[in-house]
């Protein structure tokens, strides 16, 4: 049977730990992606089975030119960094270098380090991506919001709905190589992303819904965008 192979950006913690996990146990090997060596070689001796420490910073070229460099062939990318400001606000609040700082991650990053790794894409039989976004990103539902989080957290949200846009498009240009291309909103969930979701829910359920798009058969959806159980969210 055919050993496939993945990589998970920031998978040294939160929901990206947990995908890693999750791909291990389902026979994958898989690529740890972490800032530092420490993170990825830790993870891995927790996750066990056949995961492998990479160093990898989303916003460093050269970072992610060596860590291109060392993954002759890949059949799945999980785009899993992110970051986002500790509180909400709106972005009459935001100052220009905080969105500076969470695109250049969320958004910046996605784009470089999938680019960089597109020739090991294609190397695979059934290629796949899965960008990790957040429901509070889709524009249909933010235009109807009514909580108290309605505006907060502009940079993030709006990196988001960013990432979403480019989720379609790389689906759209790479369908001909038989490219699965989805993003995946994983719900509030237990991590130190921001002060929200400290009290989110288990980040190994948010997994298992991008384990899904990873491992779509041929005839899945692609350029569409997912809730962690499945069902369609708007863009």
């Amino acid at each position: 049977m055919e050993i496939l192979t993945a990589l998970v950006t920031g998978a040294n913690k939160g929901i990206g730990k947990e995908i890693a996990r999750q791909l291990v146990q389902a026979g994958l090997t898989v690529y740890v992606g972490s800032r530092t060596a420490e993170r990825a070689e830790h993870t891995v001796a927790d996750i066990g089975g056949d995961a492998r420490p990479l160093v990898l910073d989303v916003t460093d070229p050269v970072s992610i030119a060596s860590a291109a460099d060392r993954i002759a062939a890949l059949d799945v990318l999980v785009n899993n960094a992110g970051v986002s400001p500790a509180e909400g606000m709106g972005a009459q609040d935001e100052d220009v270098d905080t969105f500076r700082r969470v695109y250049e991650t969320n958004v910046f990053g996605v784009v470089a380090v999938t680019n960089a790794l597109l020739p090991a894409l294609r190397r695979s039989a059934h290629p796949r991506i899965v960008n990790i976004s957040s429901g509070t990103g889709s524009l249909a539902a933010a235009a109807t919001e009514h909580s108290g989080f309605r505006g907060a957290f502009a940079s993030y949200r709006s990196s988001k709905a960013a990432l979403n846009a480019l989720t379609l498009f790389y689906a759209q240009s790479l369908a001909s190589d038989g490219f699965k291309v989805n993003a995946l909103a994983p719900g509030l969930r237990r991590t130190d992303l921001n002060a929200a979701a400290a009290a989110g829910g288990d980040p190994a359920e948010a997994a298992a819904g991008a384990v899904r798009l990873a491992t779509l058969t041929d005839d899945g959806p692609s350029g569409a965008f997912f809730s962690w159980d499945g069902t369609p969210v708007p863009w």
